[in-house]
């Protein structure tokens, strides 16, 4: 427990280790300093005006996170998930309890899961890095793409676009395009954007899932996976653990 401020704080070691940051930002060391929850951080959480505005996550880490100059907004989204589960660790403890269905029977029970067991998840590719962004080549189209990983800013941009189009259009929201828009930094050397957008636009479907399958390998991230034994059919499989709103409100 760090005794540098004024309130007790934990230094929590970052999924990206701080690789994907700039030079020079507070980020780069690969770890940040969160305090423990207060009664001032249950107001946030419980404020019916953050809720409704979604803001309430964003508000809580702004809070939490005391590392100088560490903006939440320039945060990796897996570093985000981080800073969220310690979070919960550091104010409510590690035990948390959801209802999960068995992939197999799909028979659904409770359990408590150990959040203290939930791991890193590392690269798992050697997908070139140049700078803080990553470069492929498309398997058919054959163009070489320059990517960059999600920032939580850019995740709240790109949920205002998608937003913005589900009052427009009811048909459909075009959710991989515009994924695909916002990580795409160049196309054979192009930044030009009216161009990125063409081409992910007609970008062929084996080309946008090799991409998107490119940037889950190379994203760093809290892996939510746990191994979970089903009482009615005794399968054991790895199952993805779901993040409710009991998260933050246990006692709800």
């Amino acid at each position: 427990m760090s005794t540098e401020y004024q309130f007790p704080t934990e230094t929590i070691d970052l999924p990206s280790g701080g690789k994907f940051y700039p030079e020079g930002s507070p980020l780069a060391s690969g770890q940040v300093d969160v305090k423990y929850m207060t009664a001032k951080e249950e107001d946030i959480l419980t404020s019916t005006n953050l809720i409704a505005k979604n803001l309430v996550f964003d508000k809580l880490y702004e809070s939490l996170v005391v590392t100088p100059g560490a903006k939440i907004d320039d945060m990796l989204t897996g570093d985000v998930n981080a800073v969220m589960v310690a979070s919960r660790i550091l104010g409510y403890g590690k035990d948390y309890e959801v209802s999960v269905n068995c992939p197999v029977c799909s028979s659904g029970e409770s359990v408590v899961a150990d959040l203290t067991n939930l791991k890193d998840r590392k690269a798992t590719t050697t997908t070139e890095q140049v700078g803080t962004n990553f470069v492929v080549q498309l398997p058919v189209s054959k163009a070489t793409v320059e990517f960059r990983l999600m920032t939580r800013g850019m995740e709240k941009e790109m949920q205002k676009e998608l937003d913005g189009y589900k009052k427009i259009q009811s048909e459909y929201v075009p959710e991989t395009t515009t994924f695909l828009k916002f990580i795409v930094v160049s196309i054979n050397g192009s930044k030009d954007k009216k161009s990125i957008n063409e081409f992910v636009n007609g970008m062929l479907v084996k080309d946008s899932k090799f991409l998107r399958e490119a940037y889950l390998d190379v994203k760093p991230d809290v892996n939510f996976e746990f191994d979970f034994t089903c009482s009615s059919c005794g399968n054991t499989s790895p199952v993805r653990l779901p993040i409710s709103t009991s998260f933050f409100w246990p006692d709800r």
